[in-house]
């Protein structure tokens, strides 16, 4: 072993099982807000649910749950969006001893069908119509499968009704039962590299990591405010989960938003007003690049760009003295920075409730430049790091002592280490138990009590984690060069009219990219540069501009590495990745294998483009320049 990090425990140890905590808190603070809904059809009204009503609502639903036959055991699916009946339908099933099988609400019909069966699920929460008729097509397959619900027609009513009967004794028969080391939920893989996995997370493992996390959100709270959280990413991810949990048993104000398309993410942050938002890198980068066309669309793109530059470095300076390695802004940038909080930093935190001092980053690194800019403007972004097999948290951003570039250091009670080869090992109580049914693939990933990642990266002298990329991700080209895409991909992304990019390259003689456009931004880009002149003749100068803009994004992108591994070649896809056709995981992740399959004619195109054969070219190395090629 390399290097070795670890966090001493700071929680206390689980005596029972999540349903628990709900419990507790109620006893101890009944009236405290605990969850929020939209209030009937006003968009801008939210509706507050205290400890107590929360709490009432779960035990009507156990009893129902109970009167339909699910026992301590049973697994039953939420195939749902992010809603307030999910919070409530999980702690009805923790609270009878049910362990809880998230399925993304969009997932095919053969997604689901694969979760239901793997998981040996006894019923089914679906969503709508939709939901019913994805999950009726396949229960023939699934002899197992007893009950299909829809929250839309009332199952959460229906089922209390039908459960008015059972005496509450029962309820709480079964939730004092509960062991945390029983499993609480079965939670998929993403999928990224090859099949799903399911990974069962026992209720210690699932309790263990949330209770790490409120610290960030309570210290994001002004002095005597209830800290509060806009739920938005699927709760069919760990990262949704542990979130949901970590707020239930901190106390913390949590709403939901089913719909995350960016018009009603901005809504949702305006009239709930968060003080702590948490997501992946993409809603961060969608956030900085509606930033960025706003400031444009009001003539202000130059005065956005100068403060940008000087939240990054003002935050750049912070960072050095808060680690001891230098004094801090000087006098002139502290007056730039000054000038722009008053001017426009402050305007962009309205933009998010003008109560967010806080924030948490993950799924996958978040990079050091969008880190530093949310810094800069007041908003800490902690980014972390963490798998499925790990209920969620590896590593975060310790509060007051953030590094950029990293993704902190060890939660609490969680070890590191980095093998001879690069992978991270981990070791912890927040560790699962196994895949369900995979035992070899069980056995491959536990070796001697250690957690084998998959991921690569190294610790420094301080315990800071920095990923540098993922063993079965990394390119090789045909040159033998060894590439890891993230970090292009991250930065090719920070330009605002990329929307999403995967570098390609393995058997070939140099990197590519896929990239997809920015819809929204790439309107505004064409609006804010309409050329005069015939049609044809405007086309034609609008792409090439276009080309030449792409252009800068991939030399951008290609600075951060040496000439051996930059992108020589690209090309721009017509439509996005997406969730539902299978090229994204529900953490919005790209499904490398299938997007390379399902554009496996296009990435050929690309290098035919560019082959040596055209050009004349005989070595790897001749691929100077890049090229990008439109489809």
């Amino acid at each position: 072993m390399r290097d070795i990090a670890f966090a001493p425990p700071v929680v206390p140890p689980l005596t029972g099982g999540l349903a628990d905590g709900l419990f507790d808190l109620a006893g101890r603070d009944p009236a405290l807000p605990l969850l929020a809904r939209r209030a009937g059809t006003d968009a801008g009204g939210w509706e507050e649910v205290t400890a107590a009503e929360v709490r009432d609502e779960v035990v009507d639903l156990a009893k129902g749950l109970v009167a339909a036959g699910i026992s301590p055991g049973h697994r039953v699916a939420l195939m749902a969006r992010t809603r307030y009946e999910w919070t409530v339908f999980a702690y009805a099933l923790w609270a009878v001893g049910a362990e809880v099988v998230p399925v993304h609400p969009a997932a095919a019909r053969e997604q689901a069908e694969c979760i239901l069966r793997d998981a040996d699920c006894v019923a089914v929460v679906v969503e709508d119509e939709q939901g019913a008729m994805t999950v009726g097509t396949v229960c023939a397959r699934l002899p197992r499968l007893r009950h299909v619900w829809q929250l839309d027609a009332d199952a959460v009513r229906e089922l209390a009704r039908r459960g008015a009967r059972v005496p509450y004794t029962t309820v709480e028969s079964l939730r004092r039962i509960v062991l945390p080391d029983a499993t609480a939920a079965v939670v998929h893989t993403s999928g990224t590299s090859g099949r799903p996995l399911g990974c069962a997370l026992s209720h210690r493992a699932l309790a263990y990591r949330a209770d790490t996390l409120p610290a960030g959100a309570h210290a994001a709270a002004a002095p005597g405010e209830q800290p509060s959280v806009l739920a938005f990413l699927p709760f069919s991810h760990v990262y949704g989960i542990m979130i949901m949990v970590s707020c239930v048993r901190g106390g913390v104000l949590m709403a939901h938003l089913p719909e995350p398309g960016e018009g009603a993410l901005a809504s949702a942050l305006a009239t709930f007003r968060p003080t702590y938002l948490y997501g992946v890198p993409s809603v961060f980068e969608r956030t900085y690049k509606g930033f960025v066309r706003a400031a444009e669309r009001a003539g202000r793109g130059a005065l956005f760009e100068r403060a940008a530059r000087t939240a990054r470095d003002f935050a750049a300076a912070e960072e050095r003295r808060r680690l001891g390695r230098g004094t801090g802004p000087g006098l002139e940038l502290r007056g730039r920075h000054a000038l722009y909080e008053r001017t426009v930093y402050r305007g962009l935190r309205a933009a998010l409730g003008g109560r967010v001092r806080r924030g948490g980053s993950g799924g996958c690194a978040l990079g050091p430049e969008l880190s530093l800019f949310f810094q800069g403007i007041g908003v800490h972004v902690h980014d972390g790091y963490g798998l499925t097999e790990v209920s969620g948290g590896i590593t975060l951003q310790p509060p007051g002592r953030e590094k950029s570039g990293t993704v902190g250091r060890p939660l609490p009670g969680t070890e590191v280490r980095v093998a001879d080869d690069g992978e991270i090992l981990v070791r912890g109580p927040s560790v699962f138990q196994g895949y369900v049914g995979q035992e070899e693939a069980t056995r491959a990933a536990l070796r001697g009590g250690w957690l084998a990642t998959g991921d690569i990266g190294r610790l420094d002298a301080e315990g800071y984690l920095t990923i540098t990329g993922r063993k079965k991700e990394i390119i090789v080209t045909s040159g033998g060069q060894s590439v890891a895409p993230a970090p292009l991909e991250r930065r090719l992304r920070m330009h605002p009219l990329v929307h999403q990019a995967v570098v390609v390259g393995d058997d070939r003689p140099c990197v590519g990219a896929l990239i997809t456009l920015d819809p929204e931004f790439l309107a505004h880009w064409r609006a804010a540069r309409a050329l005069r002149g015939d049609p044809a003749g405007r086309e034609s100068r609008e792409e090439y501009a276009l080309r030449e803009e792409l252009a800068r994004a991939v030399a951008s992108a290609n600075s951060a590495v040496s000439r051996a591994e930059s992108i020589r070649v690209h090309r721009v896809l017509p439509e996005p990745f997406a969730v539902a056709d299978g090229l994204l995981t529900p953490s919005m992740k790209p499904r490398r294998d299938a997007i390379a399959r399902h554009y496996a004619a296009e990435i050929d195109a690309m290098y035919a483009a560019r082959s040596p054969a055209r050009r004349g070219a005989r070595e790897p190395a001749d691929w100077d320049e890049p090229d990008d090629v439109f489809r």
